[in-house]
């Protein structure tokens, strides 16, 4: 499908194959096919000699299954069946298991084991608000740390939540600069009797309404846990500010995947206004499973008059018949009356002959049969009936059979056209949709993904969006 002018094309091969492109991320609201466009992105990327890694911190199981990878975890695991001269891996983020590696990887093995086993760290670690999302931003450092990719395709939540992923950095600023949090680190780093002694004031002060609040032994958690993981603070810190840095560098590219739906849309729009605020390098959005028609030139009022026509002929036909077949004997001169009316007289007279003979030579001759054996049949009418008449019957049945049929191909063509008419009203509300969103923002390259027949399971059908990806046909 041939864009509007309004609308400058999105060229997705390019993107792939520009080795100064090492980071791309694919966000937008649930439902729109965003775990699907980041997993062909991977397909089509390593078959034209990318090393790629699909990271998805969405927990649907998609990505895995289309992959034919059993399951996928914290590791990245290869992509067999890849054509190409590239490599692809995948993983889905274990926000836990992340957030464990970094108390490992930054604490000694005492301090480490402390951390770990806190019960305030399990909570925090296992579904803190936030927590999912700059665990996602850990993990892409350390993926763009160790230098294994070349390519690095992220898959995020849904667009609110997609939000999240950029917030992270600065959120956990927040809490680790928070008041209650200086205040139950300031023992740790006193230290010594001091440190106790402080500890105790502030207890004391805590304890009639945070006590009451929170629980003395979640206060005590909460204080284990800070004092633990005081040296590393600075370091989550850093990194976060250092992985905000890195999306905002000219080798990240943000693609926003949508619907042709205002609901989508309108998530696509306000996420487009979020990351040219933040400087952040926007790539262009993909419009994904787009409706489209073999026979657009055909209108849907031209096809709904075209459906009634046959409607209202039919009915006419119907009409007509029924007349026909009325109580009223038709004229004698037509043939449709006197055919049937003859076939019925060189019928009836021979049978009657026949059954009056049969009945005289009953009677003439004696009975010589066995008394067991069954009487003979009396013969069928057809049996008396010459060649012309069967014929004459058979084109009758022919005829009447070819008007059902002529009526049965008119009403599914009619159904048909509606269907059609029905189809031309979704193009053209999805291309309303779509004009709108390029009419607000046309500095936003487009790409318009058409719709599948059903959904996408395998490494072929990935290839397929991939096709239809660089290509923007439907």
């Amino acid at each position: 499908m041939t864009l509007d002018s309004a609308a400058a094309p999105l060229d997705i091969d390019p993107l792939l194959d520009d080795r100064d492109t090492r980071i791309i991320v694919c966000c937008g609201s649930g439902g729109v096919g965003k775990t699907t466009t980041a997993a062909a992105l991977g397909v089509r990327a390593a078959e034209r000699g990318r090393k790629a890694v699909v990271l998805t911190i969405d927990p649907a199981r998609r990505l895995a299954q289309s992959m034919g990878i059993d399951s996928l975890d914290n590791t990245p695991r290869r992509v067999k069946g890849v054509e190409g001269p590239g490599e692809l891996h995948a993983m889905m983020l274990d926000m836990k298991r992340t957030f464990d590696e970094i108390v490992e990887a930054h604490a000694d093995a005492d301090r480490a084991r402390a951390i770990l086993e806190n019960p305030f760290y399990q909570s925090l670690s296992a579904g803190f608000a936030g927590t999912q999302e700059y665990m996602a931003m850990e993990k892409l450092g350390q993926l763009r740390a160790r230098d294994a990719w070349d390519l690095i395709i992220v898959d995020t939540p849904p667009s609110r939540s997609a939000l999240d992923f950029l917030d992270a950095p600065k959120r956990l600023g927040s809490f680790l600069d928070g008041k209650f949090i200086r205040l139950l680190m300031a023992p740790a780093k006193m230290g010594g009797r001091a440190g106790m002694k402080f500890l105790n004031v502030g207890m004391s002060m805590m304890t009639g309404t945070l006590g009451k609040l929170l629980g003395g032994q979640f206060l005590r958690d909460v204080q284990t846990f800070v004092a633990a993981m005081d040296t590393m603070f600075g370091g989550f810190r850093t990194r976060a500010d250092a992985t905000y840095r890195l999306l905002q560098a000219p080798g990240t590219a943000f693609l926003v995947v949508a619907a042709p739906e205002r609901d989508a849309l309108r998530e696509a729009a306000y996420f487009v206004r979020r990351l040219a605020a933040e400087e952040m390098p926007l790539a262009g959005l993909v419009l994904n499973r787009v409706h489209g028609s073999g026979a657009a030139r055909l209108s849907a009022e031209r096809a709904r008059a075209a459906a009634e026509n046959l409607e209202e002929g039919c009915m006419a036909d119907r009409i007509r018949g029924n007349a026909g077949s009325g109580a009223t004997a038709p004229d004698s001169s037509s043939p449709e009356a006197s055919e049937p009316h003859g076939l019925h007289e060189a019928v009836e007279p021979p049978v009657a002959a026949e059954q009056a003979s049969d009945a005289d030579q009953t009677e003439k001759t004696p009975d010589t049969s066995d008394s067991r054996e069954t009487p003979e049949a009396p013969r069928t009418p057809e049996t008396s009936r010459t060649p012309g008449d069967i014929a004459t019957d058979v084109s009758v049945s022919d005829t009447a059979d070819a008007a059902a049929s002529v009526t049965t191909v008119e009403q599914l063509t009619a159904g048909l056209l509606y269907l059609h008419a029905e189809r031309m009203q979704v193009l053209a509300r999805e291309r309303r949709t779509r004009d709108r969103f390029t009419s607000l923002h046309p500095e936003v390259a487009v790409v318009e993904v058409g719709a599948l027949p059903g959904d996408v399971h395998d490494l072929a059908g990935l290839r397929v969006i991939g096709e239809r990806l660089a290509s923007g046909t439907r």
